[in-house]
């Protein structure tokens, strides 16, 4: 007889099936996420001091593809990773002196309305021709940036990655806002060829609005900025000019530089004081105009003797009227000024800076800021006062206007000086704050894209570097290194025609406004005629 055995105990336990259905759950919504911010951090490569600027296609393809399709809502939160990882690196020497705590909030507040941006993209990417109502979106959120909260914070514009690119002379076309537009319209166009095409290759069928729409986004920019290129050029136009820029540099890096502040206009006057002794002894050309830092002279140099006794050495010395950027308190107020100040005279002219930095120049809600940390508030211990005047000095017979600063940033405050007359532009600046950070390159880039928007030669005079002059093709002809003394002497060209940005000032950026709103009208329309008929 045979007997089989069998087996009494409990069957083995099979595996759960759970598992990896929710794993495909999660990395569903995690991917997208992880691409978000990464394509983020892909741009902000693209931005200086690399010049990678190309690098900002790709990242907005990526966008393009992650946002077609998707619901606001997911629009929503990839829009907000990718601002993330797009500001939080680009921003991270707002945190230099201050800690960290005001670099996330700034980043994470500014990425709010990346966010609304990408909910915008999503909404309108079924419509055709979505790659066009996408960028003008794009548009439309820098331009609330650089206006709220608290003036606005247009740092990390698109334009201002495009320095070394070759959509730059667009700029002189509509400004930065017609600039950032073909480099985010180029991106998506990409993606949606690229789309297409797999499409194409899948099913044998081209869809040919969406194929027209991909190559258009691609080829109307790139074409766009080769026929703007006869607007960009170095030429004078009202003679030339020679102009100083002085870099004095400071006596240590950080906020600490403010408690050494007779030492850095003493610095700023002794290089004023060896170029005049280079140009006695003939090794180098006698400047017409010699233009230093802002915060050159944090004493006032209208209340202290001894300030005005060191300018007026310096300006005596080298024969020709200074721009001096300082700190001066009039009636109460607190101003950041520059001065314009004759070799003979002494004080002639002023210009108080009107786009004030919040947070750095003056305290919004300080009482709320105190509460959180009171070492903040004594960082800012008085706010600034804001000037009303676009700030032209006429410097021996040349128009040279004033951008101080953080004002480099604002389409309006440069545009206002080359309206009023300036020949040259010059952005007197003081990066000590910032150490060694990316922070003077993006500033150095900005001024690049004005030169070109407005067809003048930009000037950076900084206390600590990169000083430098900027033709009006936006190429750099002279710099400096960082925290080291020196000077720049050049012929610049001077010119006076006002290039298509100049004349339209804010109608482009308007315009596009106008656009995205459009599209954003339409796709809502469509999806409540959607919903209707369901």
């Amino acid at each position: 007889m045979t007997v089989t055995a069998t087996s009494a105990g409990p069957s083995a336990p099979t595996p759960p099936q759970a598992a990896p259905g929710a794993w495909r759950r999660w990395s569903v919504r995690l991917v997208p996420a992880a691409a978000a911010a990464l394509s983020g951090l892909l741009l902000y490569v693209s931005f200086p001091p690399r010049t990678l600027w190309w690098l900002a296609l790709p990242a907005f393809a990526v966008l393009g593809l992650l946002l077609r399709g998707r619901s606001w809502k997911a629009g929503l939160g990839l829009g907000y990773l990718f601002g993330l990882g797009f500001l939080l690196p680009l921003l991270v020497w707002t945190g230099v002196e201050v800690g960290p705590g005001p670099w996330i909030a700034l980043a994470a507040i500014e990425a709010v309305f990346v966010a609304l941006a990408g909910a915008g993209v999503a909404a309108v990417s079924k419509l055709p021709g979505w790659p066009v109502w996408a960028a003008a979106l794009w548009t439309a959120g820098e331009a609330a940036r650089a206006r709220v909260p608290f003036g606005g914070f247009p740092w990390g514009k698109i334009a201002f990655g495009q320095a070394d690119g070759v959509f730059l002379p667009l700029a002189a076309l509509g400004g930065t806002p017609v600039l950032g537009f073909a480099v985010v319209l180029c991106g998506f166009g990409l993606y949606e060829v690229a789309r297409v095409s797999l499409e194409a290759r899948r099913t044998g069928t081209v869809r040919r609005v969406a194929a027209a729409a991909g190559v258009l986004g691609v080829a109307v920019p790139l074409v766009a900025a080769v026929a703007a290129r006869p607007l960009v050029s170095d030429t004078a136009e009202d003679g030339t000019t020679t102009v100083a820029v002085i870099q004095g540099n400071v006596p240590r890096l950080g906020l600490d530089f403010n408690s050494q502040r007779r030492a850095v206009l003493d610095y700023h006057a002794r290089e004023t004081e060896r170029l005049a002794a280079a140009v006695d002894a003939g090794e180098t050309e006698r400047p017409d105009i010699v233009l230093w830092p802002e915060n050159s002279s944090d004493i006032d140099p209208f209340t202290n003797s001894d300030a005005r006794a060191v300018i007026d050495r310096a300006a005596r010395a080298i024969g020709a009227p200074v721009s001096v950027g300082a700190v001066v308190a009039e009636d109460g107020d607190l101003l950041n000024e520059q001065i314009l100040w004759d070799p003979v005279k002494g004080p002639v002219d002023t210009y108080d800076k009107r786009q004030i930095q919040p947070f750095g120049e003056y305290l919004p809600l300080r009482s709320l800021v105190g509460a959180i940390n009171d070492e903040w508030t004594s960082m800012v211990r008085q706010d600034f006062s804001r000037g009303t005047e676009p700030g032209v000095f006429t410097m021996a017979g040349t128009g040279v206007g004033l951008v101080t600063c953080y004002e480099a940033a604002f389409d309006r405050a440069v545009r206002d000086t080359v309206t009023e007359g300036a020949q040259l532009i010059s952005v007197p600046s003081n990066n000590a704050t910032f150490g060694r950070s990316e922070m003077t390159y993006q500033q150095l880039a900005m001024s690049r894209v004005r030169a070109v928007e407005h067809s003048r030669t930009v000037t950076v005079p900084v206390t600590s570097g990169v000083s430098a002059i900027i033709m009006p093709d936006g190429t750099v002809s002279q710099k400096t290194g960082m925290f080291v003394a020196d000077s720049l002497v050049q012929e610049v060209p001077l010119r006076s025609s006002l290039t298509p940005a100049t004349r339209l000032g804010v109608l482009p950026e308007l315009g596009l406004v106008l656009v995205a709103a459009g599209g954003l009208g339409w796709a809502v329309g469509a999806g409540v005629r959607g919903r209707a008929r369901r």
